[in-house]
């Protein structure tokens, strides 16, 4: 029963009533009061805690939108084009040519016992033009042992010959998401879940379901506090009984610094089994786990090409994207989902993966009407305005990517997109204006968590070269943090306990050592996160 205050400079609270304090009093994980060191008297006995006095305290950062493979794939090779930091704050270069790459596989595979497969991950042959890497390159490279190369969208690999032949993949042209080469055979690259889903067959290991390791959990705790995050999602998970043990464990010991919320991935199941599999897990939750959402794949990535575009498509006039299910059996998972009052956030990042989902959702309220259901579309790098006011109509939430904006804003503008639509690209501003409660994310792994420099994006609108992609959409510095913290617990129905430090809600903060509102707009994504506390425990960043 023990009370103690903090006091800080500065606290942001995103409490509209209370905007901002330099006291915030914690007793039993929960806050139970926030004011001037005056008002603090009222509650009899406490601990004064000076330690962040000079430091600026905000809500703990909400990622609507992660994956806990980011603490599973620095298990393997990184192969991205961006230089990226580990958990263990090791900085790793990457490879930002072809050649590059052959050169960061043949030194890991003569690391390898014989015969041990060669697994990679964060490669992005849409940087190097004219490339689209298949087979050929990576057996010029490693051609004795299987190689596996995941690209940074994780809706795209590329194996060489022998993983091909392993898998017995050399024997099916003609099968959606297998590409050939111009002699019509597999070329090595397969695109999205179900030609993916034959790789981690054979192997024997998926890593989609690598999250059921306790170790990649804790690992992933980590990365999430080293950012300020005190809410993290696992968007897609499939909930096997391993899993479930797994996130019960973990998130039960007392040094896990986050509350987790994991989605059940819609494509493990039948609708009528996730249903009920999602139905027993409602009750194995503890207040650091939080079950609930549905995650449904809908199309792939407009980078890798597997995006649903409406007309006219690709800018470069590439073809068309896959569904990772026919249309019909994603709008009838909607249904079922939707009926059974669970709440569904929906992959859609072509628009015309949106509009099928629009389509989906309309016809579930008609049938089934439901206030308040919080269905929640997840990326949404391209959607017009027409989709907008139909997403607010409704009553859908967005989780837009703003990391991409800077990652492939410059690929979006020259090849993908063209000039028009690159303007609106995660168009968060119109959003807003549509009043659609909005959250911005970083998809991690597949680009680094890190709510400051998602907050960034969202703000500037930079790409990567320095170019500004559509300054009409940007939002504030006050908008963005509202974004990472109210926003994104919003989508997770978490809004009633985190996001904002007000009275009654877990004492979960983000310590930094700058105040966002002081510095300059193009300096967020600089200032150091120095802490988090989670339930009033500080985790302190090494």
């Amino acid at each position: 029963m023990s009370i103690t205050v903090f006091a800080a400079r500065r606290i942001i609270t995103m409490n509209p009533s209370q905007p901002e304090a330099t006291h915030i009093a914690v007793r039993d994980g929960r806050v139970l009061a926030v004011g001037p060191l005056e008002s603090m008297q009222e509650l009899g006995p406490y601990s004064l805690d000076e330690r962040f006095a000079d430091n600026f305290i905000l809500p703990g950062f909400v990622e609507g939108h992660s994956h806990a493979l980011e603490g599973a794939m620095w298990n393997y090779l990184y192969l991205g084009y961006f230089p990226r930091t580990d958990p263990d704050g090791r900085c790793w270069e990457g490879a930002s040519s072809i050649e590059a790459m052959q050169q960061c596989l043949r030194q890991a595979a003569a690391k390898l016992p014989a015969d041990t497969p060669l697994i990679a991950w964060g490669f992005d042959p849409v940087y190097f033009e004219g490339s689209r890497i298949d087979r050929r390159q990576l057996d010029a490279a490693v051609d004795n042992r299987p190689v596996v190369v995941m690209h940074a969208n994780l809706h795209v690999m590329t194996v060489n010959s022998r993983m091909l032949q392993l898998s017995r993949l050399d024997q099916h042209a003609g099968v959606e998401g297998i590409m050939l080469d111009s002699g019509g055979r597999p070329n090595g690259e397969l695109q999205e879940m179900a030609a993916m889903h034959a790789i981690f067959e054979t192997l024997g290991t998926n890593l989609f379901e690598s999250v059921s390791a306790p170790e990649t959990l804790r690992r992933y705790g980590q990365v999430a506090r080293n950012a300020g995050v005190t809410t993290i999602t696992d968007l897609y998970n499939p909930l096997t009984d391993e899993g479930i043990a797994t996130l019960r464990q973990v998130t039960a010991e007392q040094g896990f610094p986050a509350r987790l919320v994991p989605a059940l991935s819609a494509l493990s199941w039948t609708p009528e089994q996730g249903v009920e599999r999602l139905r027993q897990c409602l009750e194995l939750g503890n207040d650091k786990l939080h079950f609930g959402l549905v995650k449904m794949m809908t199309d792939g990535s407009i980078q890798g090409y597997t995006a649903r575009m409406k007309w006219p498509f690709y800018h470069d006039g590439h073809g068309n994207g896959i569904w990772n299910a026919p249309p019909d059996a994603l709008q009838h998972m909607v249904q079922v989902y939707h009926q059974a009052g669970l709440q569904l956030h929906i992959h859609t990042n072509g628009d015309e993966a949106v509009e099928l989902m629009l389509d989906a959702v309309e016809t579930a309220l008609e049938l089934w009407p439901r206030a308040d259901h919080r269905h929640t579309l997840q990326h949404c790098q391209v959607i017009d305005h027409a989709q907008l006011r139909r997403t607010a109509k409704l009553g859908l939430c967005l989780n837009m990517f703003a990391n991409h904006l800077y990652y492939w804003g410059d690929i979006h503008r020259e090849r993908t997109l063209g000039f028009e639509r690159s303007r609106r690209l995660e168009p968060l501003a119109s959003a807003r204006r549509q009043g659609i409660v909005t959250a911005i994310h970083s998809d991690a792994p597949v680009t680094p968590l890190g709510p400051l420099f998602t907050a960034w994006c969202a703000v500037m609108r930079q790409s990567a070269s320095g170019q500004v992609l559509g300054e009409h959409e940007r939002v504030s510095v006050a908008e963005a943090l509202e974004m990472i913290t109210l926003g994104a617990a919003y989508t997770l129905r978490l809004d009633d306990r985190v996001g904002s430090l007000e009275v009654g809600k877990y004492a979960d903060m983000a310590v930094l050592g700058q105040d966002p509102y002081a510095v300059e707009p193009d300096q967020l994504r600089d200032i150091p996160v120095l802490a988090t506390v989670l339930g009033g425990q500080v985790h302190a960043n090494r």
